[in-house]
This record gives C-alpha cells, sequence and structure tokens, in this order.
C-alpha cells in the first residue's frame, strides 16, 4: 500500500491521506471545495464548488498515476438535494466517462461546503 500526497490538493485537515493505493487502484479520501494553496473554502454556490471539487480530484489522481478517465466509482455527498442538478450539470464535465455513482444528501458537510466527492479509480 502506498500513501499519496501532493500540494496540488488540499492537505489532509484531519488523521487521514489524500489516497491510498492498493494493487492497480486508487482510493481517494473525500475532496471538498478547498484552495490547494490557502485552504479556504472556494466558490459560493455548487456549481463553483463542485469545479474545485473536481480539480481538487484530478491534482490527486494525477499524483497517483492516474486520472478522471480512469474512475471507476463516485460517492458524492450533497448539503442540499435540490443541488442535484446544477451539482450534475458540472460533475458531467469532467467525469466523462460516466463511472458507476452514488449521490447522497448529508446533514452537514466539513467546513459548511455543499458538495464532498470520494472516487476509486485504476491506475
Amino acid at each position: 500500500m502506498k500513501t499519496v500526497s501532493t500540494n496540488n490538493a488540499p492537505a489532509a485537515i484531519g488523521p487521514y491521506s489524500q489516497a491510498k493505493i492498493v494493487g492497480n487502484l486508487v482510493f481517494t479520501s473525500g475532496q471538498i471545495p478547498l484552495c490547494p494553496a490557502t485552504g479556504e473554502v472556494v466558490g459560493a454556490n455548487i456549481e463553483e464548488q463542485t469545479g474545485q471539487v473536481c480539480k481538487n480530484l484530478a491534482a490527486v489522481l494525477e499524483a497517483a498515476g492516474s486520472g478522471l478517465d480512469k474512475v471507476i466509482k463516485t460517492t458524492c455527498f450533497l448539503a442540499d438535494m435540490a443541488d442535484f442538478a446544477a451539482f450534475n450539470g458540472i460533475y458531467a464535465q469532467f467525469f466523462t466517462e460516466k463511472p458507476a455513482r452514488s449521490c447522497v444528501a448529508v446533514k452537514a458537510l466539513p467546513k459548511g461546503v455543499l458538495v464532498e466527492v470520494e472516487v476509486i479509480a485504476e491506475l
């Protein structure tokens, strides 16, 4: 098992890593819309926040030797299911290979953000 770490994505804000590689699979931790340089929340709406989350995931996957085009499964957490359609609009721009997905609404997310996404990808 190998730990993935990159300065091009936000540092972990708890006792976890950005991702782990096991065999030929990459398991990312959930990414929220934080600026990698400052750790501040990026975006005031679901579209902006989803875009930043996807950029952060792309950076972690790149550091692992993978990419968004190799994502097998995503798990998506929304603070409000009313954002589902707008979230899908941005998500579809990044996940063009249409991986398997779960998407649920949750009571709250870290730092009060609107969205968090984790992925499993192949190398």
